[in-house]
């Protein structure tokens, strides 16, 4: 049934890649699906790029753990930063006319600021897309029982037959039709769970799962020293803007038919999102009593394998698959646009051929991803950091460009470079100089600044960084 169940969920997935390559025509067709997304198809791809398996698996596991505040970052920050994107940025973002994030840094800063905001933004996306290479062949080999890694190259080629075929049209349909998936699934194992707890009530049983959850895992807010404060804030902030110039975001605003249907689209995107969001949230907390003694890992699969018959079960297998491809092909899509569009195109052999640039570098973007999927978990453990170098690298410039006119391309180079760099340094430091496990109540002075969340070091750093440069630019200009 496993296999039956994939089968018609991978051909009806490539129909709709293939079907929707008769749309593209230009350039502007492949990144922003010619800027003609109506409202339901905007804020479909924004809700599955956003509801990836972080949101599924890791609220779920992080709620069983930690409680409701381990969940302040995904479901509540990143859907917070739909909205906050839609009531702010989405508008005067479209009205610009843009195919990319890097050609708002060309346009308000130069193009070394472009290259370099490209080339930073792109590369963080590789060790993310790698990770879902991993997640998917590592359900596909369970289900199929084949070894991981036929099913991981297998899954690769999948991805980039979705994103290479039709680009942003073809992300887009396959996007809201995977959120519709998701959304079925997560209402019938959630149904059906709290009924079966609750004596038939669903209703009942979310009220018994809270009545019975420690008061300490009820609370969104920390623990009342003053770095947990910190880490809560800088946690908080960090999620609901960092998001905000991200490509995979951005690229959806573009993609709008409308400036007001972008808007919309980011908002109702964001209120469904932490809707359906509380749901892994709620049944991590009930695992707690329903399955004391489990594993928090793959916490949420045995829920399911616990309450589903055959058939439901196979439809939350193929949910999961689906938020997995989802995020997979925004994570394609996204570093191959901005390679693409904003350097390789600076060359005129490329810039002759936008559209077959655009695809070239989605294979060659699919190529690194999949080497890295196979450099071993240590390695793409570590690497998946670095999806955060985006956020504190690019935030700064962004919004300095975004509410004022920088003076020149230099403050936003200065802005991505020691940001990025301070938050390397910190990283890596608390890497290798803190212990493997440390109470921060008791920290030591030393050890609390490594303790310090190195994004809010790298924010303050590239804040520095390009207010020096603007300072020394219109003095001596």
């Amino acid at each position: 049934m496993s296999m039956i169940a994939i089968a018609v969920y991978g051909l009806f997935m490539a129909g709709l890649g293939v079907y929707s390559s008769r749309r593209v025509e230009s350039q502007e067709d492949y990144l922003v699906a010619g800027r003609k997304l109506p409202l339901w198809l905007a804020w479909g791809t924004l809700l599955a790029t956003w509801f990836g398996a972080g949101t599924i698996i890791g609220a779920s596991e992080a709620a069983r753990e930690e409680g409701v505040r381990g969940t302040l970052l995904d479901p509540f920050a990143s859907g917070l930063a739909l909205i906050v994107a839609g009531l702010f940025f989405a508008r005067p973002m479209w009205n610009l006319q843009l195919l990319t994030m890097g050609d708002f840094f060309a346009r308000r800063y130069g193009p070394r600021t472009e290259v370099f905001s490209s080339v930073v933004q792109a590369a963080s996306y590789f060790p993310w897309l790698a990770a879902q290479f991993v997640a998917l062949g590592g359900l596909l080999s369970i289900e199929l029982g084949v070894p991981v890694e036929w099913t991981t190259s297998g899954a690769a080629c999948f991805v980039l037959l979705l994103t290479a075929s039709g680009g942003m049209w073809s992300v887009t349909l396959t996007d809201t039709a995977q959120a519709f998936i998701l959304l079925v699934a997560l209402t019938i194992l959630g149904h059906t769970f709290f009924a079966s707890v609750g004596e038939g009530s669903a209703s009942g049983g979310l009220a018994d799962t809270w009545q019975k959850t420690p008061a300490d895992l009820r609370t969104l807010l920390p623990e009342s020293y003053g770095l947990a404060w910190l880490v809560w804030t800088s946690t908080l902030v960090s999620g609901v803007l960092g998001n905000i110039p991200g490509q995979d975001l951005m690229q959806r605003v573009f993609a709008a038919r409308s400036a007001k249907v972008a808007a919309q689209a980011c908002m109702l995107a964001g209120g469904v999102y932490l809707a359906f969001g509380l749901l892994p949230v709620a049944l991590g907390l009930a695992s707690r009593v329903a399955l004391p003694e489990a594993d928090s890992s793959g916490i949420l699969t045995l829920l399911a394998a616990k309450v589903l018959s055959g058939p439901m079960r196979m439809v939350f297998v193929v949910a999961l698959l689906s938020i997995i491809v989802s995020t997979a092909t925004s994570a394609l899509l996204s570093p191959a646009s901005l390679l693409s569009r904003n350097v390789f195109e600076h060359m005129e052999w490329f810039k002759q051929r936008p559209l077959a640039t655009n695809r070239y570098c989605v294979v060659a973007s699919m190529l690194l991803s999949l080497s890295l999927a196979f450099a071993g978990s240590s390695v793409l453990s570590l690497l998946e950091q670095a999806l955060e170098i985006s956020l504190v690298a690019l935030l700064v410039p962004f919004l300095a460009a975004f509410f004022w006119r920088p003076s020149r391309d230099r403050s936003g180079v200065l802005a991505i470079v020691s940001g990025g760099l301070i938050w390397a340094v910190h990283t890596l430091g608390s890497t290798w100089l803190l212990p493997a496990s440390i109470d921060p109540s008791q920290a030591t002075n030393w050890q609390s600044f490594w303790l310090i969340p190195s994004a809010l070091l790298g924010l303050l750093a590239s804040a520095i960084g390009y207010g020096l440069s603007e300072v020394h630019g219109r003095k001596y200009s």
